[in-house]
């Protein structure tokens, strides 16, 4: 069941997994499915009340194999190409090749497809016939479907789901219309090859899913369905990749991250429908009992959200969005629990931002959630300097809710003479109802500093609160063993479930000593659960690849392989296979070991700033398509020389120039597009040409 060749974006095997959980997904960000499942997914379609709302199982028209009646001399092939975004099937024979493909479509958001071709082999003529099994009946649990009358020769199906998540909400309308499958299909004695392709269009409303069809027949008929389809994923690819000269494991890993990363987010110049954000197990997964039932939590703003931003600032900017919609469901929450002021973002979101984790202790104290939204938007802000999402689209509500909230939860303590969070559950899950978690009482520092610093760039008086509580709010330090307490009263030694205090380093940015940093290493590394969720050990080798500890790092990053299974590169939560699968947020984790560890990329309030370390069995790092105000470079990255290019500049004359500027020499290098400029390896930053050093 070993992968095939040297290729690290195919994975391929001759006999699939027994566990059907571990099959590859083909997802758009607006429908997916895991291939030879009989359900598929809607971005945002959700049925349920509450803490019972999960993603509406819509049946799968494209939960189709292939068959044939002897399979003496046969051989079988199984393959995902990355590159593509293609799931396929081969039988191959001594007479004939019939190959099977399964994709969401990349540009057409509302397709998902799949063909079958039959290619003869030999000068005989006698009929091939290749069977195509499917057990698909127009019905599901969570969406009432109606027939509609048959449109162009495809099937219709209507409805909308039965219970809404909140009382009175909405109840989402599902429209789908299929190309019909028959039991086989045949190449007539007289052809040499033939192809078939069978096409499924999922909308909202009946006009739209019929003029998707519509045009997805169209590309049908000029024979371009499934050229389109790969031409919008090279285009992806040609704008984003991160090429690992290195151990084959390693660069398929990375390909695999990426490939699932990117099909869980908008595609280029994608619109039509709104995003709803990206659930751990992703859009393929999320039924009812399982994969977090498909609720989109801190995973997508912390784990996910800096790799799309580093890349695609307009898919982060559709995450945000998704954030600010549901900022009334996120102020309903705060009240819920007794604060007058602000917004409370859930544990657990999925259509309104109402709260719908199923256990209360999680909703109710795994406050953190607020901060790292708070987080992604400041990313986002340094990054892109989008004023308009903050002035004129919401944003700058959505900061201003947020710090109300942390200061409506902040209470006065005479006896210490600060300012404390009081009953939290912090990362580490295996505490709860604690005071001053380090990590919850630092994001919100960090908030309520962001949203100052934002005030006055839009020349908005700051309110004096927030500058206040963030100088006063406790972060817990122990000045004797210079190290940070995960909360008050925190023992050393103590288990920890999952990456918390090292998140200070990375990627928060808290301010600390190199001593501290690695004391804080050092403490919760032999703590923290071997076999827990799979993001946990990617925090720790970026702190040692900071401090440059590049064997400690590298061990920390190896044991990330414990948690990919073979052969599609499919994440599982837990080491042991348990959780969820498909698990993106451990996939977001390897990829910021990577996109951030390796070359040291961090987003400061001014800067792109890079100090790469290489591994020993790493002899080049290629990053292809950074984004930052507005440009595009490529880094290359060598022990001794690092090669950065501008591909595409912002052609906004008030960006002006990037300039690199060198940490040891001062020195200031010109990055004029279409241009290569080399130093040797070293720590520096990109700015402003017009910027000030610092």
């Amino acid at each position: 069941m070993a992968n095939s060749g040297d290729d690290p974006t195919v994975f391929s095997c001759t006999a699939l997994p027994s566990d059907s959980r571990l099959l590859p997904t083909v997802t758009n960000a607006y429908l997916g499915t895991r291939v030879y499942r009989d359900i598929l997914h809607v971005n945002g379609i959700y049925n349920g009340a509450v803490g019972d709302t999960h993603r509406a199982d819509v049946p799968s028209p494209i939960n189709v194999r292939m068959k044939v009646s002897s399979k003496d001399g046969v051989t079988e092939t199984f393959s995902l190409s990355t590159r593509t975004g293609t799931f396929s099937h081969v039988l191959q024979s001594p007479e004939y090749t019939a190959t099977h493909r399964i994709y969401a479509h990349h540009a057409h958001v509302h397709l998902l497809a799949f063909s079958i071709t039959i290619q003869r082999s030999t000068t005989k003529r006698q009929p091939i016939t290749v069977q195509l099994q499917s057990q698909f009946t127009p019905k599901s649990p969570d969406v009432d479907f109606n027939r509609g009358p048959d449109y162009q020769g495809a099937q219709y199906i209507y409805g909308k789901t039965l219970i809404p998540e909140v009382e009175g909400g909405p109840q989402p309308a599902v429209h789908m219309v299929w190309t019909p499958v028959p039991q086989a299909v045949i190449l007539l004695g007289e052809e040499q090859e033939q192809s078939w392709e069978f096409l499924t269009a999922v909308a909202e409303s009946e006009e739209g899913v019929k003029r998707h069809f519509r045009e997805g027949m169209s590309l049908v008929a000029a024979g371009s369905l499934y050229s389109s389809h790969t031409q919008a994923w090279a285009a992806r690819w040609r704008g984003c990749c991160v090429d690992v000269d290195g151990p084959l494991p390693l660069k398929q890993a990375v390909y695999g991250c990426l490939y699932y990363l990117l099909s869980a987010i908008p595609p280029l110049g994608s619109s039509g429908f709104l995003f709803h954000g990206i659930s751990p197990g992703g859009l393929s997964n999320g039924t009812q009992g399982e994969d977090y039932w498909g609720h989109v939590f801190w995973d997508q703003d912390t784990w996910m959200f800096p790799n799309i931003l580093l890349f695609y600032p307009e898919a982060a900017r559709a995450i945000l969005e998704y954030r600010i919609r549901t900022l009334d469901g996120a102020m309903h929450n705060a009240q819920e629990l007794g604060y007058k002021q602000g917004a409370k973002f859930p544990w657990e979101s999925a259509a309104t931002g109402r709260e719908v984790c199923p256990e209360e202790v999680y909703g109710a104290q795994e406050i953190h959630i607020t901060g790292d939204v708070l987080l992604a938007f400041e990313q986002y802000y340094h990054v892109t300097q989008d004023t308009k999402l903050f002035r004129e689209d919401g944003g700058w509500n959505l900061v201003g809710a947020v710090s109300q909230y942390w200061c409506s939860r902040m209470v006065w303590s005479e006896e210490e003479q600060c300012y404390h969070i009081k009953g939290v559950m912090p990362p580490d899950e295996y505490h709860y109802q604690v005071d001053n978690s380090v990590y919850t009482n630092a994001v919100a520092q960090r908030s309520l500093n962001f949203a100052a610093d934002l005030a006055c760039d839009f020349q908005i008086p700051v309110p004096e609160e927030w500058l206040e509580f963030a100088k006063e709010v406790k972060v817990p330090f122990d000045t004797e063993k210079k190290y940070h307490p995960e909360y008050d009263g925190y023992r050393p030694g103590e288990h920890v479930k999952q990456a918390d205090v090292v998140l200070l380093g990375f990627p928060m940015m808290y301010p600390m000593s190199p001593e501290v940093r690695r004391n804080d290493l050092e403490m919760y590394e032999p703590v923290t659960e071997q076999d827990g969720p799979a993001m946990t050990w990617s925090m720790f080798a970026v702190g040692w690849m900071e401090l440059k500890e590049v064997q400690r790092a590298q061990s920390q990053l190896s044991k990330c392989f414990n948690n990919i299974t073979e052969p599609f590169k499919i994440w599982s939560e837990n080491s042991d296979g348990s959780g969820a699968v498909n698990f993106l947020t451990g996939m977001g984790g390897f990829l910021q070991a990577v996109l951030f560890g390796y070359t040291g990329f961090r987003i400061t309030k001014n800067s792109l700033n890079f100090d790469p370390v290489c591994p020993d069995d790493i002899n080049r790092i290629k990053v292809t398509g950074v984004s930052y105000l507005g440009n595009k470079l490529n880094f290359t990255i060598t022990k001794e020389r690092i090669r950065i290019k501008v591909t595409k500049s912002s052609g906004d004359p008030r960006s002006s120039l990037l300039e690199a500027v060198l940490v040891e020499s001062g020195q200031r290098i010109l990055l004029h597009e279409g241009q290569i400029v080399v130093f040797p390896t070293t720590a520096g930053w990109i700015q402003r040409a017009s910027a000030e050093p610092f």
